[in-house]
């Protein structure tokens, strides 16, 4: 059955070298199938990145997540990036809003190898919001390419220690799924149980401060 990812699109797109490997790729999710994943897409009323195993969704979702982990995607990757991704942990996370206070510049950290983002939302005509991949850690202005988080929308780049981005602020519904290959199985339990700690603590935030977390 064909499935949500386009990846003859992936595969068609160049990579983009300097000064930190990346693609862009608009329409990586199948039109025809942004609306039943968006049906489906985790209710989150608080911002920060949630483990999926920590959200509830439905099957159209199910099955993007599935694509995600399958050998399709990770053997275009391989090829895309020249990169042996065979036995790599992988992590999923998600987001519904961000905060004012998202978006700080930052190359992520040194256990991820690969930094998948696919952005859910059906339009953005916002100024905050759009990641910029940038040439330094200080200067938000110093744009190599900024990215609308529009529907299907994806954005890869291989973590390095100048793979900086960051975005302007921006405080309400964004909707990004992120993909990553981590460097070991122990990262990966790490990240997890980071992620886990803080969706548990913005749970409790929520609750006893509604509408403010």
């Amino acid at each position: 059955m064909p499935g949500y990812l386009r990846l003859d699109a992936f595969r068609s797109t160049p990579l983009v070298k300097e000064p930190f490997e990346h693609l862009i790729v608009s329409g990586f999710v199948d039109a025809a199938g942004l609306a039943a994943i968006n049906a489906d897409y985790p209710k989150i009323s608080t911002s920060g990145s949630f483990p999926v195993d920590q959200v509830s969704f439905g099957p159209a979702f199910q099955t993007l997540l599935d694509e995600l982990e399958g050998d399709a995607l990770r053997e275009a990757f391989e090829e895309k990036f020249g990169i042996d991704l065979t036995d790599r942990p992988t992590v999923t996370t998600v987001r519904g809003r961000c905060d004012a206070r998202d978006g700080k510049i930052h190359t992520d950290s040194t256990s991820k190898i690969i930094t998948v983002l696919i952005y859910m939302n059906e339009s953005w005509e916002q100024s905050g919001g759009r990641l910029r991949l940038l040439r330094s850690a200080t200067d938000l202005n110093d744009i190599i390419t900024e990215v609308p988080p529009v529907a299907g929308t994806l954005l890869a780049f291989k973590r390095s220690d100048n793979s900086w981005h960051g975005h302007e602020s921006f405080a309400g519904e964004r909707r990004v799924i992120q993909f990553n290959w981590l460097t070991s199985e122990g990262n990966r339990q790490i990240a997890m149980l980071r992620h886990h700690t803080s969706a548990a603590f913005k749970r409790v935030l929520q609750t006893l401060r509604p509408g403010r977390a």
